[in-house]
């Protein structure tokens, strides 16, 4: 409990409002975020937070930008001599591992707008695929929003799966049992039998990465990069 009087405290910003959203999120998932619990957390009344936020449509949206921030994924573009297609993919999969490392953030991200505070960092990173990729501004903001798409779709899969696990948990692929009897049941369909088998050998995080390679590399073929290698696991 705060044992400061309303006097002492420091004055409640947008920022601390943010933060401690974030941190019911992290501890109850997105059913917890309430103007009321963040008040609470501030110690301030309620009303107070309507001076920084309108909504809790807008406060998603602050949300999912502080999210975009502490993932390290920055609106500054590649690094120097670095591909355009090894930074998209570079940039995805940070956003991913953060997501799915945060109870719900995929739900905060889907659907948000962004604040006129990231137009800047949007309209280097287009400018970027515009002149690295030769794409049309129009292109390369849909590059943008259909990676996005991906991501948030395949955290929100994944985050759906991890909490089937807990009481549903996939089966030990070093389970003999398991793979006899899996065997058995889909003796008649040893393509579908094979690849069950396939995807319990590797991690879950796989599919997503797979995916993603199929996006780079055909966005690399679109945007006629000679050396069509896929920049996946494994490759260079």
């Amino acid at each position: 409990m705060l044992s400061e009087s309303a006097t002492e405290r420091a004055p409640v910003s947008r920022e601390a409002i943010v933060h401690a959203a974030l941190a019911l999120l992290a501890d109850g998932g997105l059913e917890a975020v309430s103007f009321r619990r963040i008040a609470k957390a501030l110690g301030v009344s309620g009303p107070t937070l309507y001076w920084h936020v309108e909504n809790k449509r807008q406060l998603m949206d602050l949300m999912a930008e502080e999210l975009v921030r502490r993932t390290g994924r920055s609106y500054d573009g590649p690094e120097k001599g670095q591909p355009w297609w090894e930074w998209l993919r570079a940039d995805a999969q940070r956003m991913f591992d953060a997501l799915v490392a945060t109870r719900d953030a995929p739900r905060v991200l889907a659907g948000n707008r962004p604040s006129p505070d990231s137009f800047a960092g949007i309209e280097r990173v287009l400018g970027e695929l515009v002149g690295a990729a030769g794409m049309t501004p129009a292109q390369a903001q849909q590059t943008l929003f259909a990676i996005g798409a991906y991501v948030i779709g395949s955290a929100t899969e994944w985050q759906a799966e991890a909490e089937r696990a807990t009481s549903q948990p996939l089966p030990d692929p070093a389970d003999e049992e398991l793979n006899a009897r899996r065997a058995q049941a889909l003796a008649d369909k040893p393509i579908m039998l094979a690849a069950v088998n396939e995807r319990l050998a590797g991690p879950f995080s796989a599919t997503f990465e797979y995916g993603l390679d199929l996006l780079i590399t055909g966005l690399r073929t679109r945007y006629g990069v000679s050396d069509q290698t896929t920049v996946g696991i494994g490759n260079p």
